[in-house]
């Protein structure tokens, strides 16, 4: 096996945890965007951004069918809450070429230490939801979270999936499984605005995006069935889990460049 195939098969495997972690709790991206920045350190940041987008757009799509199929998804509040994510997202991501993401870093870090805080202390949370009744004040809350997330993904990133699962919790009073399937079919959104975007103002690697798209696909598979038979306590430790190792990740990257 030569150099390049080895490449290919180190970002499949990648591809597939990230899969997998993504379609759990969200922040598959911690796993495949490192793993595209180590493979390609020349590319430029931009065109791996978009081939991320673009092998995890399949993966989340196939998550979010997978859940809609077993949990009951809170349509009138994940369509409106969706098109807000997706014009956030489309303009986080025009706001990027403007402001460098790494200015934000630091505040993002805070914010992910307090979640992952409050939900380890709240030890009933996101594990009991209430049937939410979808009024009008829960419509705002669900697009106002997907316009701020949906811009926060287009700009930044890393964190995504577990923000909109924390806030769903927090506001709607969703459980983890209900706040996961509706986190998907926002994440759907902000990743084709992300990649509307890229694929018309940058260079996208097309057949290493669809590759990985496979493997992705076949991660998020199993993570869906797993979050779906052990339900929501499953989800709450995976959520645990990932929100820890983004705060140790995004720590070491604060240190290391400083």
């Amino acid at each position: 096996m030569n150099d390049v195939e080895l490449v290919y098969v180190f970002l499949a495997l990648a591809a597939f945890g990230a899969g997998y972690v993504d379609a759990v709790v969200g922040g598959g991206g911690l796993i495949q965007t490192p793993a595209l920045l180590a493979a390609f350190p020349a590319t430029a940041p931009a065109t791996l951004f978009g081939t991320n987008k673009l092998a995890s757009i399949v993966g989340t799509s196939s998550a979010a069918i997978q859940y809609a199929r077993r949990v009951r998804v809170p349509w009138r509040l994940a369509l409106p809450g969706a098109f807000a994510a997706l014009v956030g997202s489309w303009y986080g991501a025009k706001v990027v070429t403007y402001l460098p993401p790494d200015l934000i870093r630091p505040f993002i870090l805070a914010l992910l230490i307090l979640v992952a805080i409050y939900t380890f202390i709240k030890k009933d949370f996101g594990t009991i939801g209430i049937e939410s009744r979808q009024t009008s004040s829960d419509i705002f809350k669900v697009v106002t979270i997907g316009g701020g997330i949906g811009f926060y993904d287009g700009f930044f990133g890393p964190g995504t999936g577990s923000f909109f699962i924390f806030l769903f919790v927090r506001f709607l009073q969703m459980d983890f499984l209900k706040a996961s399937v509706t986190a998907k079919i926002l994440n759907v959104a902000t990743n084709l605005a992300a990649i509307s975007y890229f694929a018309i103002n940058v260079e996208m690697m097309w057949l290493l995006g669809a590759m990985m798209a496979v493997a992705n696909l076949s991660g998020a598979i199993l993570g869906s069935r797993m979050a779906i038979r052990h339900g929501a306590g499953f989800v709450r430790k995976m959520f645990l889990f990932v929100v820890s190792a983004l705060v140790l990740k995004m720590a070491y990257d604060l240190i290391r460049a400083g």
